[in-house]
């Protein structure tokens, strides 16, 4: 993609679609003027800025320079206005996959459309780990959706990299900063923090964890709390994908607030088949009264193996039979699939976006995306 203009007067700011870094970050909705296409940017105070916080966005501004990789979010353009550091990157008119989860399809996506979502994870994930680097920050406000149904990872912020005086360390010890908000995701070699480390296959189960959070709705372990989680987590509990294989027959039948799967923990067997769609035989009272197929629920259960040696690499699971459903459609295909959602931006009609109309309704849509989870 190309670079735009390191000129703040190329841009016009529409308004402010979120908040973060403490409050010292502010990201705008804007326009780029030479060719009216609609940018996000990310405003930084940096007079406000601790040396340790601007040491860290040095490290993320260097990864992106570095990185060139059709799945992983492009940074545009970098540069000082005034006291503030300005970060451009495409905006993306779907929102985040958790965005979508959220607002549509509360109670997980279709297999197909978790398919191609973390297929375009994957290749991100294969490029960052030959380049060297752990991500430690997958989850689904990370995967962005853009207007022609591209998948982007981003969350940069977090990464980390194997390559030390030259030569590529076998693990990593550092714990990531600022990872309150991803410690569900997180691998339990990495929240043990012990001598043994933790490698790019951490990321993996990340995966696994985020390939739960798209299929029920919400991410395993929610609501838990930190000390249980990891308690779970050494434990071996394994989160899964919930269906009819995996909740028990008798809960099923209950009604969804009396049901124990809320924490994306379960156990259960039965036969695995169709792809994520309501069971021929069910009620629909149960909104997990539906079949993943055996390729999905065996794919997760490689993620998350308590083991890191036994999880496959990103560039093994590239070829997992769970991709063959998408293997010979295009990537556009996802927004059939993301239907009726439409993306931001595309529902104003003739109306100029800065005209009254249009743009209180590209306000009222940008409203329901949680942009300061994006992380950019």
């Amino acid at each position: 993609m190309s670079s735009f203009m390191p000129d703040s007067s190329a841009y016009e700011l529409l308004t402010v679609i979120g908040r973060g870094l403490e409050d010292l970050m502010t990201v705008n909705l804007a326009r780029y003027r030479p060719t009216g296409e609609y940018v996000a940017i990310r405003r930084i105070n940096l007079e406000s800025c601790t040396n340790d916080m601007v040491s860290y966005l040095e490290g993320e501004l260097h990864v992106s320079r570095l990185f060139h990789h059709p799945c992983i979010l492009p940074y545009r353009s970098v540069f000082i206005a005034e006291n503030e550091l300005w970060v451009i990157t495409p905006f993306m008119a779907y929102g985040s996959a958790r965005d979508l989860i959220s607002n549509h399809f509360t109670e997980g996506m279709s297999e197909q459309a978790i398919a191609y979502i973390l297929l375009g994870v994957l290749r991100a994930l294969d490029y960052i780990h030959h380049m060297g680097y752990v991500h430690r920050s997958v989850k689904a406000s990370h995967v962005l959706v853009s207007a022609d149904g591209q998948v982007y990872l981003s969350g940069l912020r977090s990464i980390f990299s194997l390559i030390r005086h030259g030569q590529r360390a076998r693990v990593v010890h550092d714990f990531p900063q600022y990872s309150v908000k991803v410690l569900p995701w997180l691998s339990p070699e990495v929240l043990q923090q012990n001598l043994q480390g933790y490698d790019s296959r951490s990321d993996i189960y990340s995966l696994g964890i985020t390939a739960c959070e798209l299929a029920n709705g919400h991410v395993p372990f929610k609501d838990m709390p930190a000390t249980q989680m990891l308690l779970e987590k050494l434990n071996g509990t394994v989160p899964c994908l919930l269906d009819t294989s995996t909740i028990p027959p008798e809960e099923l039948s209950m009604k969804p607030s009396r049901s124990g799967a809320d924490s994306g923990i379960c156990e259960g067997s039965g036969a695995r088949h169709a792809n994520g769609e309501p069971s021929s035989s069910s009620s629909g009272a149960h909104p997990y009264n539906r079949t993943f197929s055996p390729h999905f629920h065996g794919f997760v259960e490689l993620c998350l193996q308590r083991d890191p040696a036994k999880r496959p690499s990103a560039s093994a699971l590239l070829g997992h039979s769970f991709f063959k459903q998408i293997k010979h459609r295009p990537s556009e295909s996802i927004l059939e699939l993301l239907q009726p959602v439409m993306p931001i931006g595309s529902v104003e009609g003739a109306q100029p976006a800065d005209s009254l109309p249009g743009f209180a309704s590209l306000e009222s849509s940008l409203s329901h995306l949680d942009v300061d989870d994006w992380d950019f």
